[in-house]
């Protein structure tokens, strides 16, 4: 994690930023739904403690379904708004109390975990915090409703039912070890919801029903305009925050008010000319014309699975491994990352984030860029360069397909710098084209996409799972159409990440699978992915979560700070 500032001179750059995010407002475009331009600070106006902070979204919430969260728009609201069991230290990982008094009593096979509540919690709309109500959130959590298209979360697995001990005590009941479990119940995909809540359909958790997503949160969210905009207030009588904070009772600010900003020239401008307290996605070109004006650049790894490249072994054209070790010399990372990223993200030393749990450092020559290397090892396949470059084999180009990961920081110019440079080993690489959903629906077959790019921000053992099992998201389609799986000690090496009671023989399970993807040249590491954050001087108190979704609770407003000045 970082957080880098500086004073000086506004850069041209960004004073035409400034400029184009002031008219864009004042023409009521470019900040959709935004109100007259503000030229003195989206919270001037307001007396301490009830300042409304103005936060920016390149993308906007598709969800407030806990499970189906992931989406960074998504965790980023109910972040606010919904407790947890347990809280997990962003910087330690550590798990520590929340609504829960204590960390759970665990069976020794890790099959039964009991939890003791906080009295007292409320929801925001009255109802209080019951031992049933927790059972009935994680009994939706643990097993999903069909009838209601609601589905279960991928990192509660083997769940079997919950209950009621008493009034303050619940158990969790489990048909196969889940050592991981105390912590899924730390993180937005566990956020407790309200009995009214728990009872909606997929539908009404989506955009233009976010008021009646009701949470015991620090936050409610009071108004909304479809797709563009979200109020969320603060609530008077919160009084039950993680106990290890520093901060407790109400929030500092009185609300938060979300505006959606797609372009960044907008989100950056409106930052640095008062428009806006915060926004999220920066780009790494626009890093340091930031932080040169006077703007706090936060940035912050999600200690999870790297931004990585994974390798369809199974694929005619990869079951070579000589071909995907070649792939793997042929592609220069630190280029990559001079020319596209800034510091924020750096090169990855194994598929696992260096602050990731189970992480271990793998021998920098299996990632070398050695494109001589790569030659030799094609030619020794049988791949020979044809007229124009690219191998050929038995009358078959060296042709492969990789995708764009919407999600992914700059996606785009990172295939296209990797298919320049594949193409100096005799390699052809297509592109795919299509927006996200044909992008998803393409990856899910390997005739279509053999190299799949993407990432996991999970800070628990069970991320790897997560990104490689046949069972979770299987980015190497290690399991056919016919349920065949081609490597299955890669499986058994998964299951024990997932499965292990004993928290050191996870890690050490965590570092074999890291160990085989690195030998079998499955996955070639990029970079540790971060979120950047643009933040006004203001804005003090600043932290996320374990995987970097932003969390207000803490966060306080200094009137006296502006960009360009010395605070």
């Amino acid at each position: 994690m970082g957080i880098r500032t500086q004073a000086g001179g506004r850069h041209p750059l960004l004073v035409a930023l400034a400029v184009l995010a002031v008219a864009g407002v004042l023409a009521g475009c470019s900040l959709s739904g935004a109100p007259s331009a503000r030229t003195d600070g989206a919270s001037a106006q307001a007396a301490p403690g009830e300042e409304v902070l103005t936060y920016l979204e390149p993308n906007w919430f598709t969800t407030l379904y806990p499970p189906a969260a992931g989406f960074y728009p998504n965790g980023g609201v109910l972040n606010q708004v919904t407790d947890r069991l347990l809280y997990q230290d962003p910087d330690t990982l550590e798990l520590k109390p929340w609504i829960a008094t204590d960390l759970p009593e665990v069976n020794a096979d890790a099959t039964e975990f009991t939890f003791h509540l906080r009295d007292g919690v409320t929801y925001s709309d009255g109802t209080p915090l019951t031992a049933q109500n927790v059972v009935d959130n994680f009994d939706l959590y643990g097993k999903g409703d069909k009838s209601r298209l609601l589905n279960a979360s991928e990192q509660i697995s083997g769940y079997d039912h919950g209950e009621v001990v008493d009034d303050s005590t619940v158990r969790f009941l489990f048909s196969q070890p889940s050592p991981d479990f105390p912590q899924a119940t730390s993180v937005y995909n566990a956020g407790l919801l309200s009995d009214a809540t728990l009872a909606l359909r997929n539908e009404d958790f989506g955009p233009g029903n976010a008021v009646h997503i009701v949470g015991s949160g620090p936050f409610v969210i009071t108004d909304e305009t479809l797709g563009t905009d979200l109020t969320l207030t603060a609530r008077e009588d919160y009084n039950w925050a993680p106990p290890s904070l520093e901060h407790q009772g109400r929030a500092s600010i009185g609300g938060i008010h979300y505006r959606l900003a797609a372009e960044e020239s907008t989100r950056s401008g409106a930052v640095l000319s008062g428009q806006a307290d915060m926004a999220r996605s920066m780009t790494a070109p626009a890093e340091r014309y930031l932080t040169d004006a006077g703007v706090q650049v936060y940035s912050r790894g999600t200690n999870a699975m790297n931004n990585q490249l994974a390798f369809r072994f199974n694929h005619p054209l990869l079951r070579d491994i000589r071909v995907r070790r070649a792939l793997i010399h042929g592609i220069n990372r630190q280029e990559i990352l001079r020319v596209l990223f800034s510091p924020s993200y750096p090169l990855a030393t194994s598929s696992v984030a260096a602050t990731g749990l189970g992480y271990k450092e793998q021998d920098p020559q299996a990632y070398a860029f050695d494109p001589d290397e790569s030659r030799r090892l094609l030619e020794e396949a049988g791949w020979q360069p044809g007229p124009d470059g690219i191998r050929t084999r038995d009358g078959q180009r060296l042709t492969l397909r990789v995708n764009i990961a919407g999600p992914q920081p700059r996606s785009r110019e990172v295939q296209t710098m990797v298919q320049d440079q594949l193409r100096g080993i005799g390699v052809d690489l297509e592109i795919n084209s299509g927006d996200n959903a044909s992008q998803n629906a393409d990856a899910k077959d390997q005739n279509k996409i053999q190299i799949y790019h993407s990432m996991v921000g999970r800070a628990d053992y069970g991320a790897i799972e997560s990104l490689y099992s046949v069972g979770a998201r299987n980015v190497f389609l290690n399991k056919d159409a016919d349920g065949n799986v081609a490597d299955q000690h890669l499986e058994d090496l998964l299951k024990k990440t997932v499965s292990t009671p004993d928290p050191e023989a996870r890690a050490e399970a965590t570092r074999e699978v890291q160990d085989y993807v690195t030998e079998q040249a499955y996955t070639l590491p990029l970079f540790e992915e971060p979120q950047v954050y643009a933040l006004s001087p203001r804005v003090k108190g600043f932290r996320t979560e374990a995987v970097a979704r932003p969390w207000f609770y803490g966060v306080s407003i200094d009137h006296g700070a502006t960009p360009g000045k010395e605070n």
